[in-house]
């Protein structure tokens, strides 16, 4: 074998890692190899969290440093063993998207520098019907204890609707709450109830929070982003790398470790991700809830504020 190539067995399939001593993070040097290791090592709890979903991939054939490039449609290129699903895009037409069924999807992946995967809240069978809602909770000023208290508030929050939530942080600049569903209700009535939610946190907490989109707007408050939430759009997978010095994973929290004050978007790396494989703090996550009862739930507490 070339030492330009090696080889992963994965699942009964054998995947080519090209290229493997490539740098794709020149200041830690962190090499294409390393990236497949790492998405081995972390394979049997992240694909749990991609399996059935469209992804978007962000991939940096060149390294980090370069612009790089999203790419929804599978290439002709990938191997026919590597699932996707053909969906219609809302402006008319259609994109085929890929899916990482398996461990060795998910190498593969890695092998076409596919830094950080991005998936659907949705699976591909109900495109429509979104089984996750998200909170992305960025921080303002780059003080991170604002996103931490707002993370915490917005769990309570969520807890009195009946609808409990996990937490990771992204990797890059902040955490999302993520509330799992039951895939009944559409993006529509998700998005609206999300939106509920914020101005409901915001109004409760005015100098601290608010839902207004515009920066200029925020006055150094922490904007409650819930844009995600709509067909089509993504949020970055758990467990993923992402294209920033140090190689900085979105990493799966417990609640107690959003009340560390040490705790940073990006405090997990590849090279830390064995104690977080360890403690697996999404062994425990809560299943998918109904959002009419906390939609009834929510309504009496608008009226009541």
């Amino acid at each position: 074998m070339s030492t330009a190539e090696r080889t992963i067995r994965a699942g009964g399939r054998t995947v080519g890692i090209h290229r493997p001593a490539k740098v794709l993070f020149p200041q830690d040097g962190f090499t294409k190899g390393d990236l497949a290791e790492y998405y081995r090592g972390v394979a049997r709890r992240m694909v749990p969290q991609v399996r059935g979903r469209p992804l978007m991939l962000e991939r940096h054939p060149g390294g980090i440093d370069d612009h790089g490039f999203m790419q929804k449609d599978v290439p002709r290129y990938f191997p026919r063993w590597v699932h996707r699903v053909e969906l219609p895009k809302q402006e008319g037409g259609t994109v085929t998207y890929t899916l990482c069924d398996d461990k060795a999807t998910l190498l593969y992946l890695a092998d076409q520098a596919c830094i950080t995967p991005h998936r659907f809240l949705s699976t591909a069978g109900r495109p429509d019907r979104p089984d996750k809602l998200v909170f992305d909770l960025d921080p303002e000023n780059g003080r991170f204890a604002p996103v931490r208290t707002a993370a915490l508030l917005l769990r309570d929050l969520l807890d009195d609707l009946g609808l409990p939530s996990s937490v990771m942080t992204t990797g890059s600049r902040g955490l999302h709450v993520v509330v799992p569903l039951d895939s009944r209700a559409g993006f529509d009535e998700t998005r609206a109830f999300a939106r509920d939610v914020a101005g409901l946190l915001a109004a409760r907490h005015p100098k601290a929070l608010t839902t207004e989109a515009r920066k200029e707007a925020r006055r150094g408050r922490l904007y409650l982003d819930v844009q995600r939430n709509a067909y089509a759009q993504t949020a970055v997978a758990p467990y993923a790398v992402r294209a920033l010095p140090g190689a900085p994973i979105a990493a799966p929290l417990a609640w107690e470790d959003v009340e560390d004050p040490d705790l940073t978007a990006q405090r997990w790396t590849i090279d830390s991700a064995d104690q977080l494989l360890k403690a697996n703090p999404w062994r425990h996550a809560p299943r998918g809830r109904s959002l009419r009862p906390a939609r009834k739930r929510l309504d009496a507490l608008l009226h009541a504020d």
